[in-house]
């Protein structure tokens, strides 16, 4: 008999630095409590039929954890007792394969693969001992995932509802330079207020990620939409009929039909929108993006109040060398100033010696993180006619 997927716990939902703010108000807007967050994630409480949906929806989340046990621990062999206990044989099928992820910071552990043996080992055992056969197991994460966090005498055991990062959305096929993970992109569309009732424009965009995910949220298309596996669907309690309807009811939520203003995509780098125009087309949003290859300065912004255009220039940490960049960002300054009057400007950049060439005062500074740089979405008021130049007069000071 499988375990209930009806039971309530808590639910760890893990996400990138910086994107917590935006996670919790995603996790609001779907009905579920906030029990509790911090830097890397939020906790709130569900089921395994919640966790489903959770997976389905959220954007800006890495991944949905199910709290399988909570307990205190000094040792690894009490690790292995404290797992070894749990019925795993009503959880997972011990033909299927099994990956283990820990994060560990206790005096008693010096090597970070330990308690992964440790873990795998007691369920594999309980399995063996209770079903005459163990899973395979290693690090790939398309099956059955367990995580484990150890701090200190303290650990939590979960079920990886995920498996993959759910910021993987599988439409990104064709890569670019230094892409966006798709969670970013989703929190800095967040961020700048983007909800699809306003122009676009997104100049130098890569290979499209930001589109993208303008043009899903825009539609309110579930993220997760794209996603042919995720690790619920390896357990014994996965009910198939329920997210087949919950992928039915997903559909019927989102808006087909064509958008009232534009998304507008350039790159000065055919090969990008190459790979932007394909990675949208995967995602079966190409019909509602404007593609076109050109210089930054040259994309076209439509005319009216409102809207916004958000660049994502290099910065010096991968791609390119800063001194060469100073001019560049003295032209998207320029760009703002020209070509968007009564829109928001936005700017996300890792590099804030560079956004001061940009000749603009910032009316706010928002924290992200790119990987492990630390990163600022800065916002401009481009105001029309006179204000532009009386209030933007100010150069840009952290």
């Amino acid at each position: 008999m499988a375990m209930d997927n009806k039971e309530r716990r808590n639910i760890l939902v893990t996400c990138g630095p910086g994107l917590v703010e935006y996670l919790m108000g995603e996790i609001e807007q779907l009905g579920f409590p906030i029990i509790d967050s911090h830097k890397g994630g939020v906790i709130t409480k569900g089921s395994l039929i919640d966790c489903m949906k959770l997976n389905l929806y959220l954007r800006t989340a890495y991944n949905v954890l199910f709290l399988l046990k909570e307990f205190r621990c000094g040792s690894p062999e009490a690790l292995y007792k404290q797992v070894n206990i749990l019925p795993w044989e009503k959880i997972i099928d011990p033909d299927n394969y099994l990956c283990v992820l820990s994060r560990v910071d206790t005096y008693s552990i010096n090597n970070s693969m330990f308690p992964n043996l440790k873990v795998k080992d007691a369920i594999c055992d309980r399995l063996m001992k209770k079903m005459g056969t163990r899973p395979d197991s290693g690090p790939d994460r398309h099956k059955v995932v367990v995580n484990l966090f150890w701090k200190k005498e303290n650990a939590w055991l979960y079920l990886n509802t995920s498996g993959m990062k759910i910021s993987d959305r599988n439409y990104r096929k064709m890569p670019h330079k230094a892409p966006l993970r798709e969670c970013l992109a989703a929190g800095l569309l967040m961020a700048a207020g983007y909800d699809g009732s306003q122009h676009l424009v997104l100049p130098m965009c890569g290979s499209g990620t930001l589109a993208i995910e303008a043009a899903m949220i825009a539609q309110n298309r579930a993220a997760g939409l794209l996603r042919s596996n995720f690790g619920f669907m390896h357990l014994l309690s996965f009910d198939e009929d329920a997210y087949k309807q919950m992928r039915v009811d997903a559909r019927k939520m989102s808006d087909r039909k064509g958008l009232q203003k534009k998304i507008i995509a350039t790159d000065i780098d055919p090969a990008a929108i190459k790979a932007a125009l394909q990675n949208a087309m995967t995602a079966g949003v190409e019909h509602l993006i404007d593609f076109g290859v050109c210089d930054f300065a040259d994309t076209e912004v439509p005319e009216g109040d409102g809207g916004i255009v958000l660049l994502n220039p290099e910065y010096g940490e991968r791609l390119g060398e800063t001194e060469e960049l100073e001019k560049l960002y003295k032209w998207i300054g320029d760009f703002f100033k020209q070509s968007c009057p009564g829109y928001s400007g936005y700017i996300f950049t890792g590099n804030m010696d560079l956004a001061k060439k940009v000749g603009l005062k910032a009316a706010r500074r928002m924290i992200f993180f790119n990987g492990n740089i630390e990163c600022r979405l800065l916002k401009y008021e481009l105001y029309s006619g006179t204000r532009q130049i009386d209030k933007q007069a100010d150069v840009e000071e952290e």
